[in-house]
């Protein structure tokens, strides 16, 4: 089992995917002898940085069970590079993956059959195609709103404060936003950074990370002063 994000982690995404998997393997007549969960490990990981799977593969290797059961083909890699190197080694290991939800041997399938092999390759493609356009969508939604000047997850730039903030993270936005409010005001008038640097550290003012402002983080601060129509 896999989810992308930790985000993902407290979310339905295992529990989904194991019933799946429990439900095609009590109707195939597998006993499930082991369960294994990559945690906020995204699709496009190769192998060597997946330890859940490296661990799957090693008692594998060691307990005379030869079949993987993934909820489906996205689930073992979403990227087709990917899902082709993960693919090739299990054979090479006589393993067999079995998808849950179309209950095909994915590995006798790619093998095999010429034909069933180029479709096995093809869902890997749409697989990678529907990641990048969720990217895509996710970075659009993002940037929209960056660009109202909100919290839109991953780094919080200097004067944000998250949706569900504490009162003492608003505390700190809200004194940041001032600061921010006095860097513009001092660029409009015509102060040098280094000469801001200085009014800011007699006027109280700290930056987020450091004892010190360094002319680097002012600047970006000022790159962000909102246009005016």
């Amino acid at each position: 089992m896999r989810v992308s994000g930790a985000s993902q982690l407290d979310g339905e995404g295992f529990g989904r995917q194991l019933d799946t998997i429990t439900a095609y393997a009590q109707a195939n007549g597998f006993e499930l002898v082991g369960s294994y969960r990559e945690e906020a490990v995204p699709g496009k990981t190769d192998m060597a940085d997946r330890p859940a799977f490296l661990e799957m593969l090693s008692d594998l290797l060691s307990n005379g069970c030869r079949t993987i059961i993934v909820e489906r083909l996205d689930r073992l890699a979403r990227e087709y590079r990917v899902q082709e190197e993960l693919l090739l080694f299990l054979m090479r290991k006589g393993l067999t993956l079995i998808s849950a939800d179309t209950g095909e041997d994915i590995t006798a399938a790619m093998g095999a059959d010429p034909m069933r092999k180029a479709l096995i390759q093809i869902q890997g493609i749409f697989a990678e195609l529907e990641k990048s356009l969720l990217v895509l969508k996710l970075r659009k939604a993002r940037t929209a709103v960056q660009a109202r000047g909100e919290y839109a997850g991953g780094y919080r730039r200097y004067g944000q404060a998250r949706t569900n903030a504490s009162p003492a993270e608003r505390a700190e936005a809200e004194r940041e936003q001032a600061c921010a409010r006095r860097i513009w005001q001092l660029r409009d008038e015509g102060y040098t950074y280094g000469e801001i640097r200085d009014m800011l550290t007699e006027e109280g003012f700290t930056p987020r990370h450091s004892e010190t402002w360094q002319l680097s983080s002012i600047k970006a601060i000022a790159y962000r002063k909102p246009t005016t129509n």
